[in-house]
């Protein structure tokens, strides 16, 4: 295992057009669509950061700050900006543009943790993640306190499937 890597070197790009099937009754991207396209392009960081296959083991939240309208376009950014010994915290930042204007403006940020597995499916350690920019130091800063929420949120979710149970 290499000791560490940069956060630039999990970075994922993608870029679509949002297209009428994309949109409900109101013109704008369906929520469910952006987040299955921020759940694939996290596993990709992901991937690219352990060079390995990963499994998303949390999303902690999606929020949707303003929507992204039938015809512009979505840029979806990602990299890995804290690990564990094998669990990685992937930042996601969606960018709505209206290409004609040229005018871009965030439209939702996620963070979501992936737990890299070996050839057998077992979890399995992966490099530490080296900040360099700006942005990365201030992630990568505030990451143990998204990991405290985090835990803190699967404990009562764990207290809460035992008291609903499967039946």
């Amino acid at each position: 295992m290499e000791n560490a890597r940069y956060c630039k070197e999990s970075l994922a790009v993608k870029t679509s057009l949002v297209l009428p099937p994309d949109t409900n009754s109101f013109g704008t991207m369906f929520g469910g669509k952006l987040m299955a396209y921020i759940d694939d392009i996290a596993a990709i960081a992901a991937m690219r950061h352990a060079r390995k296959l990963v499994v998303t083991a949390s999303s902690d939240s999606v929020d949707f700050i303003s929507p992204i309208k039938e015809g512009q376009s979505v840029c979806l950014e990602a990299f890995v900006t804290s690990t564990g010994r094998t669990s990685m915290e992937v930042f996601v930042k969606v960018i709505g543009e209206d290409i004609p204007s040229g005018e871009r403006k965030i439209c939702a940020i996620s963070f979501l943790t992936f737990v890299a597995l070996d050839e057998k499916g077992h979890p399995t350690e992966v490099p530490k993640v080296i900040p360099e920019s700006e942005e990365e130091i201030h992630l990568h800063e505030t990451a143990k306190e998204r990991l405290e929420i985090r835990k803190n949120r699967r404990k009562v979710s764990e207290r809460q499937a035992k008291r609903i149970g499967a039946e």
